[in-house]
């Protein structure tokens, strides 16, 4: 059966002459409605699943960028791991790292623990209780490639997050040193696993350069180059401490002895 022009102004469903049946103009309608509902059903499933595509899998991508560049939601996240390893060394924490007044927060939360941080970028658009730490002098912001305003030793735990990753062997050849200078009882650093993905523009922007994930090889002969010794004892408690409160880091975590 050939098309006939009809007349724009009738709808499938008028009487008559229409391009069909009046039969099929009823059923017509509640199919397309049917298909549609069905058809959305499948959409919204298929984006919120946790397989390859969708919103589910956009959140698991962008997780995993965090986690390759970002250690100080790990640090949060270790806190009790860590006192559990140092003990009462916790008491006098200083934090060094992007988001520390985030970290230093959580640290105040504890009891008997006096906690600093040190942010070593521009804060951008702080908001009101990280503005209240730094009227306290709680949180500052210093270059880290300088030496620090701090006394020897001022600290019982000093823990680092990012922002080694972001020094040349050049400038952390000086800066490591001096902030195991500044603690008393050991350092802690969280750093991001070496990966070939590369850094993002606003980490470019926001550090100057792309970080540099590396090994903890690396790491290890580092150390033994700038005569820094890693703390066996404070590394094995922290093991035995996470595996019984089922703790997997997403960083690498090391642990350094203080300066004799």
């Amino acid at each position: 059966m050939s098309r006939r022009p009809g007349n724009p102004s009738r709808r499938f469903g008028d009487g008559g002459g229409g391009l069909f049946s009046t039969s099929k103009s009823r059923s017509s309608p509640i199919l397309s409605v049917g298909l549609l509902v069905v058809g959305g059903l499948f959409i919204v499933a298929y984006l919120y699943k946790g397989g390859s595509g969708g919103f589910g899998s956009g959140l698991n991508s962008v997780s995993r960028v965090e986690g390759d560049y970002l250690c100080s939601g790990e640090v949060q996240q270790a806190i009790p791991i860590l006192q559990k390893a140092y003990g009462d060394s916790m008491h006098k924490v200083l934090h060094v790292g992007p988001d520390t007044c985030y970290v230093v927060s959580k640290l105040l939360k504890q009891e008997e623990t006096e906690a600093w941080g040190i942010e070593p970028y521009d804060i951008e658009d702080a908001d009101n209780n990280c503005k209240t730490l730094i009227r306290r002098g709680s949180v500052r912001v210093a270059d880290i490639k300088f030496p620090l305003p701090y006394r020897p030793k001022s600290f019982s735990v000093v823990i680092v997050s990012d922002a080694l990753d972001y020094l040349s062997p050049k400038y952390l050849n000086k800066t490591l040193p001096d902030l195991v200078r500044v603690s008393s009882d050991g350092i802690v650093i969280f750093s991001g696993f070496p990966t070939t993905q590369k850094a993002k523009t606003a980490d470019v922007s926001k550090f100057g350069r792309a970080a540099k994930m590396r090994s903890s090889s690396w790491w290890t002969k580092f150390f033994l180059q700038i005569n820094l010794e890693e703390n066996e004892s404070a590394s094995k408690k922290f093991e035995q401490a996470s595996t019984a409160g089922s703790y997997v880091p997403k960083c690498q975590i090391f642990h350094l002895k203080p300066l004799h």
